[in-house]
């Protein structure tokens, strides 16, 4: 049974940071590339990052770069998104993905 369950999500005023974490389990997890993802109420998901199977190729969308760093320990079978200088509109729930399977989400609110 695949599970991808994510922590790290917690208040944090503008200008802070968090550390997210996805541990992944019934799958081969250094075969897949990872992604996170976000998503607030009302709004689709909004693709926040990727990274390649090896950690190679780390991609980011265009709110992300220079703030967000997307990382993996493949032997620990964990994706990291370490977000820095977040702001109110990094306010979402964060879902880590692989192929088809999403986690259940880790809320991250930015506010003073």
């Amino acid at each position: 049974q695949v599970q991808l369950v994510e922590s790290g999500g917690g208040l944090v005023q503008p200008g802070g940071s968090l550390r997210l974490s996805c541990v992944a389990s019934g799958f081969n997890f250094r075969l897949i590339s990872m992604s996170w993802a976000r998503q607030v109420p009302g709004k689709g998901p909004e693709w926040v990052s990727d990274i390649g199977q090896s950690g190679d190729n780390p991609r980011y969308a265009s709110f992300a770069k220079g703030r967000f760093t997307i990382s993996r320990d493949n032997a620990q079978n964990t994706l990291y998104l370490q977000m820095n200088n977040l702001q109110s509109e990094d306010t979402a729930v964060y879902y880590c993905n692989a192929n088809t399977w999403w986690g259940q989400g880790t809320q991250v609110t930015v506010s003073s």
